[in-house]
């Protein structure tokens, strides 16, 4: 009777799934063509619950903008893969990310990175909350503070400025239709200015998209997050 080998994994840098090898190779000495989509595997490997494109498929900027990325960090974050599903909407999800936290000027890129840890913790997003708060630890310098403000930002050791900023963010993320004058105020009167407090709230809007289509996508972190910014990368 025919049985399987264990299985061996292989890691697929374009997909960032393990693939287990014998099972591919099992079905092609058996005559069937097995064509695996990277969201079939088990839970601790799958991307999303929408099907994920072979980056190969995708437009030709996007291909190039994916293995650039993964050229630098060493792997591609799943929320571009998952999004690739509709490669429009990657795009300008792309282009408005990238001129929001990638601006000149404004908010420093850590408090950017501070308010996303926090606004997507209080909405339970674990993808960005993970992935952000690995990208928090390297704009900070600081190992221990992304867990300590997705916990309780209040307790967290920051500035009085920062917790103004953070308060008006969580404002705006939970209750935007209570968001008024007095919020303006109180911004200006920790320091900050008009084109600070725009950055503040483009960003917690931005987030509010990733967020919930990272919830209903169901998109889980790389694992490479976890340890970003806690031990030396390798050289």
């Amino acid at each position: 009777m025919w049985r399987e080998a264990p299985p061996r994994r292989r890691w697929n840098r374009w997909w960032g799934v393990w693939c287990e090898e014998s099972s591919r190779r099992a079905s092609t000495e058996r005559g069937l063509e097995l064509k695996l989509s990277p969201n079939q595997y088990d839970v601790e490997t799958m991307i999303s619950r929408f099907p994920v494109p072979d980056v190969d498929d995708l437009p030709a900027d996007l291909a190039a903008r994916i293995r650039e990325i993964s050229d630098k960090t060493g792997f591609v974050p799943n929320v571009f893969l998952a999004l690739a599903h509709r490669p429009a909407e990657l795009r300008a999800f792309m282009a408005y990310h990238d001129a929001v936290m990638d601006r000149a000027g404004g908010l420093s890129k850590s408090d950017r990175e501070m308010i996303v840890v926090v606004t997507s913790a209080i909405r339970s997003c674990t993808y960005c909350v993970v992935a952000h708060g690995a990208i928090l630890r390297l704009r900070a310098k600081d190992p221990e503070l992304s867990d300590l403000v997705a916990t309780n930002y209040r307790l967290a050791p920051i500035t009085s400025r920062q917790r103004q900023m953070l308060d008006y963010a969580v404002k705006l993320s939970t209750v935007p239709e209570e968001v008024g004058e007095e919020d303006m105020e109180s911004l200006s009167a920790a320091g900050f200015d008009d084109d600070e407090i725009w950055d503040i709230s483009a960003v917690v809007s931005l987030f509010a998209l990733s967020n919930r289509m990272a919830l209903a996508l169901d998109i889980r972190p790389n694992k490479e997050f976890h340890l970003m910014g806690r031990i030396p990368r390798k050289p």
